[in-house]
């Protein structure tokens, strides 16, 4: 079981290229925080991620209402905003600017992405920076939204980068003369490209860290994490996910709550009742259905369960997500 796809699946991860901005020196850009402009341009969404990649040149980010030192993006690099709070993009440190909010939309008649050119002196310094966001659920329980920091900056590897670019030319190219299918395939572009960025991410935690996405690639809570996510249904107990890992009990409980944040069984409830939330939204599901798809021999216990996490009970969520889908695609 692959946890972190498991989850990206889970929480329902979509993509969009919002925005292809050619900028040259000096310049700057703001983005509004998200929950501004959710309703406006993904309104299923409980949690809009902003992301940048830098295809040409670098730039400068940093967040605006509590400030951290600017960091440097540069060409083959991703930047993505997931506390969803208003940041600046600019040619140098230190610079302001105001959001155009009338940009932030759904378009009925055109493709995205909206192409934006900032100070068109060719002799200046030039930046390429393809923009958009992910959406994505909270509710119930979203691990990696959680473990995430304010702003995650990495690399798209060497590797990838090649081909990565490629599509991403071809596809801005292509929507330029309204072809077929060039939205969508920036959508999913940009959702592989946020995969290669929690990859990197990953990957370069310090050993020290201790949160979920360091626990994915730890051994023993990495192996917990797989039999979880991959055997969610079945009765498990401490005692059993610790044998399963070579651990005693105290010990598996101490290391998983260390990195995960919460004790094994916790997590384990938590991520039972996210699987059932999004089987329950689907509608395709009843309640008692959906409590034993993932485990629960009980529909009470389930539905109190459901109520205490959710803060609302089931039978509600179901009603509510069925609403929502139907007034989307009415």
């Amino acid at each position: 079981m692959d946890v972190l796809s498991d989850v990206l699946l889970a929480v329902r991860l979509t993509g969009a290229v919002y925005f292809d901005v050619d900028a040259r020196s000096p310049f700057v850009l703001e983005s509004p925080p998200t929950d501004v402009i959710a309703a406006k341009i993904a309104t299923e969404a409980e949690h809009l991620i902003a992301f940048h990649v830098l295809t040409h040149g670098a730039c400068w980010v940093e967040t605006v209402d509590e400030p951290e030192p600017a960091q440097m993006l540069r060409a083959g690099e991703m930047v993505i905003v997931s506390s969803g709070e208003a940041h600046l993009l600019a040619s140098a440190p230190g610079l302001c600017g105001q959001p155009d909010l009338s940009r932030y939309y759904r378009p009925l008649t055109e493709a995205l992405p909206f192409v934006i050119d900032i100070n068109g002196d060719s002799n200046a310094e030039r930046c390429r920076i393809v923009c958009g966001y992910f959406a994505c659920d909270r509710r119930p329980f979203n691990p990696l939204l959680e473990s995430l920091p304010r702003m995650v900056h990495a690399p798209v590897s060497s590797r990838s980068w090649g081909w990565m670019t490629r599509l991403l030319d071809a596809a801005i190219e292509a929507s330029d003369g309204h072809n077929a299918g060039q939205e969508a395939m920036l959508a999913k572009l940009s959702e592989l490209m946020f995969v290669e960025a929690l990859r990197s991410h990953i990957d370069e935690l310090p050993a020290d860290t201790r949160n979920w996405a360091a626990g994915i690639r730890d051994p023993d809570v990495g192996s917990a994490l797989r039999l979880i996510h991959g055997r969610f249904a079945e009765p498990w107990t401490l005692e059993q996910l610790a044998h399963e890992v070579a651990m005693s009990r105290s010990s598996f409980a101490d290391r998983f709550t260390t990195y995960v944040g919460v004790p094994p069984m916790t997590y384990l409830a938590r991520w039972r009742l996210q699987l059932a939330a999004r089987l329950l939204q689907s509608g395709s599901l009843s309640v008692s259905q959906a409590a034993n798809a993932v485990g629960y021999q009980s529909e009470s216990a389930f539905n109190r369960a459901f109520k205490r996490d959710v803060g609302e009970a089931p039978g509600a969520w179901r009603r509510n997500g069925a609403a929502v889908v139907g007034a989307a695609h009415g």
